[in-house]
């Protein structure tokens, strides 16, 4: 099984690359047995924040997101919940 952080960092891409990015990431971190992982994407303007979370709208491998709390990284992190099936 291949290791796989809990956190990617998505910043400075642009929405394009990082949809890519994350649709890979998700699925690696489904196939190593991940149960939540965290994504930076920033805090800006947040066109990056809404792609990221129409994207997890989506996917068939997210239970559930949310952004982060105070500590966590605000509203510049998205917390996911991957399910389990």
């Amino acid at each position: 099984m291949r290791a796989v952080d809990r956190e990617i960092r998505l910043r400075r891409l642009t929405v394009d690359e990082a949809v890519c990015r994350l649709d890979q990431y998700l699925s690696d971190a489904f196939m190593a047995g991940l149960s939540s992982v965290r994504i930076v994407h920033g805090k800006g303007m947040g066109k990056l924040r809404r792609a990221v979370h129409d994207v997890l709208a989506h996917h068939p491998l997210v239970k559930s997101y949310r952004l982060g709390d105070y500590g966590e990284g605000d509203y510049g992190v998205t917390v996911v919940e991957l399910t389990r099936d």
